[in-house]
């Protein structure tokens, strides 16, 4: 199954490691996913886990983040994006996300926030998926 995460997913994976998030990148290890990421979507990732407070709730030092960065780019799948459709969303921080799945031919998007979303990703063929929907259909 191919999937974007979005960057909350990502924190959420480095912040709790036995949560639904940190399964997903567990099975993207395993190679029973693949993670799709465009180089904008992976700098969002650093830029998001670098904040002094998630790296405080993960209990991680910078050099530490750093390898669990590079740990998840290195197993994400690279897309490029030669078609973008913004703006689409009202975030544009999501558009990153967006571009990355369209581009890539994921199957779905994985987010917390499934109603920043909304419709858009359906139009192109998109699930949106919670990281417990996701594991589930994994588990299938």
């Amino acid at each position: 199954m191919r999937l974007v995460l979005d960057t909350n997913v990502v924190v959420a994976g480095m912040r709790s490691p036995t949560g639904a998030s940190a399964a997903l990148l567990m099975a993207a290890r395993r190679g029973k996913i693949t993670i799709l990421a465009n180089v904008a979507l992976a700098l969002e990732y650093e830029a998001t886990c670098r904040r002094a407070e998630h790296m405080v709730a993960a209990g991680l030092k910078p050099k530490h983040v750093t390898v669990f960065i590079d740990a998840v780019i290195a197993m994400a799948e690279p897309v490029e994006s030669h078609f973008l459709w913004r703006p689409q969303l009202r975030d544009p921080s999501d558009e990153f996300v967006l571009v990355a799945a369209v581009n890539g031919r994921a199957a779905a998007i994985v987010t917390f926030n499934n109603q920043d979303f909304g419709a858009v990703p359906m139009q192109f063929g998109i699930q949106v998926l919670s990281p417990a929907d996701a594991i589930r259909r994994i588990k299938k």
